[in-house]
């Protein structure tokens, strides 16, 4: 067809719209639980400039212990800055996909949520080092420069997920996004609800519990197009989905865990500079779980993944790192990595 040539002056309806496209538009709506989960995101927006800042006197920490804690932010904002962009290529997908009009919806609403929880971590690292960014800053004590590196290479790391994020989203099914997806939530539900209760500070409290209840809702869409999907999942998927698993654990693992070294590309003092400095944080009355506390955690967050996918037949990869066995995947890169917090 030529460039300008109108197809509404030789037939009476156009051809069909090629795809994948936005266009056209259905307002179907099938599953009822998104539906659900759509009101409460609407009910419980909220906004993290409007917590209670005033009762935070950052003046009363050390500067050791304001590094140390905007170190912890810094940490969390590696996997919470990424959020907002994965999420909006997943919700452009749905579109693409032609999905249900309140899936649509749903995913547009965890582009929100995580918004907030990346706009919070820059509140925290503002207040505390009274600086926008934890590269540029000038570090007051040895602790902090130390733990600045930290940051360095975290944000280092973070762009090589980035980059193979965006090669990876196009490949691979909303099915397969969605368990990757899950993964994080499920995780992170557990962290925060212990950042809440053993956390001082009544606006990082608060955070905390608004964070934790928007984690609960993205947990219950991916369950709820889980349950919809999987049944007829098929068998490549599934070992797509198993492989995700993996990838998702070693990933996750840095925020949640301690960073797999041989995954990572991080300095061999990265893992004595961060416990150094969540210990301190720790003392200042910042509620970071334990070492052992963190491993329980995530062992438990697993089992409980795996109790999801057993109900749909997908195996279940081995992580040793916490005792659970499994099939074995060993051919783990950052282009595999799909998996948000």
């Amino acid at each position: 067809m030529a460039k300008n040539e109108k197809l509404a002056l030789q037939q009476e309806f156009p051809p069909a719209t090629e795809q994948p496209n936005i266009y056209p538009l259905s307002w179907n709506a099938q599953t009822a639980k998104m539906e659900e989960v759509w009101d409460a995101a609407q009910r419980e927006n909220w906004d993290p400039k409007k917590l209670p800042w005033d009762t935070l006197d950052v003046e009363s920490y050390s500067w050791e212990e304001r590094e140390a804690i905007a170190y912890w932010w810094t940490l969390l904002s590696v996997f919470d800055a990424s959020a907002p962009p994965v999420f909006a290529s997943a919700f452009i997908k749905t579109y693409e996909d032609h999905e249900e009009d309140p899936v649509r919806r749903c995913f547009f609403s965890v582009t929100r949520d995580e918004q907030n929880h990346e706009q919070m971590c820059g509140l925290a690292i503002t207040k505390f080092l009274e600086h926008p960014d934890p590269l540029t800053y000038e570090p007051k004590t040895e602790l902090g420069k130390r733990l600045q590196k930290n940051a360095k290479w975290l944000y280092y790391n973070g762009g090589r997920y980035w980059n193979g994020y965006k090669q990876a989203v196009p490949k691979y099914s909303l099915a397969v996004l969605f368990s990757s997806f899950l993964m994080g939530e499920i995780a992170a539900a557990t962290i925060f609800k212990q950042m809440h209760d053993n956390s001082r500070e009544l606006v990082f409290k608060e955070a905390f519990r608004n964070i934790g209840r928007d984690e609960g809702r993205h947990m219950a869409i991916c369950m709820a197009l889980m349950e919809r999907d999987y049944p007829k999942l098929p068998q490549e998927d599934k070992a797509m989905v198993t492989k995700q698993i993996r990838a998702g654990y070693l990933f996750l693992s840095a925020v949640l865990f301690e960073p797999p070294m041989e995954f990572w590309d991080l300095p061999e003092d990265f893992i004595a500079n961060q416990r150094e400095g969540e210990e301190v944080a720790r003392g200042a009355g910042f509620g970071i779980p334990s070492y052992d506390a963190k491993k329980e955690n995530w062992k438990n967050a697993m089992l409980n993944l795996k109790g999801v996918l057993d109900r749909y037949g997908i195996p279940f990869p081995a992580i040793p790192e916490v005792g659970i066995t499994g099939e074995e995947i060993s051919d783990i890169d950052m282009e595999d990595i799909i998996p948000v917090f």
